[in-house]
């Protein structure tokens, strides 16, 4: 299992309380984060490398060009608009209403608000961060379709599955496994992505929702009592050529391994009945007990999902998504890529 790791996650430090079910709460996702799986793989031997190529194949092809503008060049056009220091965080705060005729906004106080579906920040260093995450996870592809290795995990910060093409929310600015998806099908493959973070990967679904030559694959909690709330129910299964091609598996929050283990072999199921040339699994560790509103997963049952995913034989990338509680989510992490054995 090979791994890669950049410092250049660090640029992107929320700071300012964010909303969360009706309180003001510190920002979850931090730097410590990945330092703190950093630490757990050096402590398991992995063989940890920097990027190794940054032209990140797939990222024009997953995300619009206009987006990818606008988050490049949201936070300085923000303070140019508002006066505010380098240091403060663009905010969205106001969005165009449903069924109403909404031209391409101007300001970027629209603009915030037009290409979010959340309330996540846009900080000066957003995009860089954004970006050498996406380096990762085309280096971690790089080195499986290459045949140098049949697993490889990319420590991306940060994460990306909530990110839709042509939207941030969910901490996610870029969706990292669906570049890697992206840069599989463009070489005429035929890949899986399977989602075990607790929370359902909508901006996934909804990239690749009308095609087929991309299964996805999601377990999580169900979206009528969690978040993101309106996408991820049972029958949501694709459209047009897609049809077919999306399997998601909601269960309730607090769900153990009694009910997490069968929705496991039935998500497995589906990739292997898909057979597809390569697999990217969006590792989200937050459905570990400790992790606060979550599933009750313990140490060794994150050592069963690795075995499990190992046990498909399928060239594989793994792409770091959630997991908040700082004391096990290295633990949790690195129980994964060790149980998966390659």
């Amino acid at each position: 299992m090979r791994c890669f790791d950049s410092d250049a996650h660090r640029a992107h430090h929320p700071r300012d309380p964010i909303p969360d079910a009706g309180r003001l709460v510190p920002p979850p996702e931090v730097p410590e984060r990945a330092e703190r799986i950093r630490a757990a793989l050096d402590d398991a031997g992995f063989e940890v490398t920097g990027p190794t190529r940054r032209d990140a194949p797939g990222l024009r092809r997953v995300h619009t060009g206009a987006y990818l503008r606008f988050l490049e060049g949201a936070h300085a056009a923000w303070r140019a608009a508002t006066g505010m220091p380098a240091t403060a965080e663009a905010v969205p705060y106001v969005r165009p209403l449903r069924g109403q005729p909404a031209p391409a906004p101007r300001h970027v106080i629209a603009r915030l608000g037009w290409y979010s579906h959340d309330s996540d920040p846009v900080l000066a260093g957003t995009w860089s961060a954004a970006r050498a995450a996406v380096d990762l996870a085309a280096s971690a592809w790089d080195a499986v379709a290459a045949g140098r290795c049949a697993a490889a995990y990319a420590l991306c910060r940060p994460p990306g599955h909530h990110a839709a093409a042509d939207s941030y929310a969910g901490y996610c600015y870029l969706n990292n496994a669906a570049v890697v998806a992206q840069a599989w099908c463009d070489q005429g493959a035929r890949v899986a992505v399977l989602d075990v973070d607790y929370h359902h990967g909508n901006g996934t679904q909804q990239i690749f929702y009308d095609r087929d030559d991309v299964l996805f694959v999601s377990l999580h909690a169900d979206p009528a009592h969690e978040y993101p709330y309106f996408l991820g129910f049972a029958g949501e299964r694709g459209r047009g050529a897609g049809e077919g091609c999306t399997r998601n598996l909601p269960l309730a929050p607090g769900s153990d391994w009694s009910a997490y283990g069968p929705a496991l072999a039935a998500a497995l199921g589906e990739v292997r009945a898909y057979a597809p040339d390569g697999l990217v699994v969006s590792l989200g560790v937050d459905t570990a007990l400790e992790d606060g509103d979550s599933f009750r997963l313990v140490a060794d049952d994150f050592l069963r999902i690795g075995e499990a995913v190992g046990g498909l034989g399928r060239p594989t990338v793994y792409v770091q998504e959630g997991g908040y509680d700082l004391d096990v989510l290295g633990r949790n992490v690195t129980n994964v890529l060790l149980a998966d054995g390659r």
